[in-house]
């Protein structure tokens, strides 16, 4: 049994298979053997052999609730049916979205039951503290009174609480944060904001951090084909070069 597992979601048709397969063989680059990559998933299709997929398990939201702001069937990590999956083995989690730079062995080696990213202060010193669910650590068979409190009252929960990021961050026990630096995010670290990567290509990561995040638009996809990408104040103009080899490096296809 692996004492080590990083684990993925995939559903709906907003990231295809070339998302997990991609991160999976980043991963094999830069975490030492032996470990499990899981993917919890309702399509299992297209998704390279060395994954194990398993169903993510109903944790009784309805189809509306699913398509509500915040990611709250991420909580169904903490079901019974995953812990069972691998029990005891220390978890990683990371979103299909991110891009994996270098070594992922310290983030097994941090202490705390639970570590959250700090997607507010780490990456904009001038904004408060903000825990986050897109790179998290946690033990399988552990941190399950998040998923309880959640279910004894899933519409009080929604109403309360932004998103389940926030609600896993009120619940958690023993909870820290990764190191400033660990991960950085595309917007806030690579981008020329207000247009300029119309015109200048978005700045390259340099070595230090461990991964990528990329959140909201652009995705790293719209990355590697041309034309316009992303959101006022965050809009570019593609493709982008490094992002283009990064993903033929793993395994993906640049579109022609």
């Amino acid at each position: 049994m692996p004492d080590r597992v990083v684990i993925c979601m995939k559903w709906g048709r907003l990231f295809d298979c070339s998302y997990a397969n991609v991160l999976y063989r980043a991963v094999k680059a830069h975490l030492v053997p032996g470990f499990l990559f899981l993917c919890l998933t309702d399509q299992p299709e297209g998704l390279d052999a060395g994954i194990r997929t398993a169903p993510i398990p109903d944790i009784g939201l309805t189809e509306a609730q699913i398509r509500a702001p915040g990611v709250w069937r991420k909580l169904a990590l903490f079901h019974p049916d995953v812990a069972a999956l691998a029990p005891g083995a220390r978890a990683l989690f990371i979103d299909l979205d991110m891009m994996i730079l270098g070594p992922l062995d310290p983030f097994f080696a941090r202490p705390g039951g639970m570590v959250l990213l700090d997607t507010g202060h780490d990456w904009r010193e001038s904004e408060a503290v903000q825990p986050s669910t897109g790179v998290f650590a946690y033990t399988l068979g552990e941190q399950q009174q998040i998923l309880t409190a959640f279910q004894a009252d899933i519409p009080g929960a929604m109403a309360r609480f932004r998103n389940e990021q926030d609600f896993v961050a009120a619940h958690a026990t023993d909870l820290s944060l990764w190191p400033s630096g660990a991960v950085i995010s595309f917007k806030r670290h690579l981008v020329h904001r207000y247009g300029r990567d119309l015109f200048v290509p978005p700045r390259a990561p340099v070595p230090g951090p461990a991964i990528l995040a990329y959140h909201g638009d652009p995705r790293p996809a719209d990355l590697l084909r041309p034309g316009v990408w992303g959101r006022f104040p965050h809009l570019g103009r593609g493709p982008v070069a490094w992002v283009q080899d990064y993903w033929v490096q793993y395994g993906g296809t640049a579109p022609a």
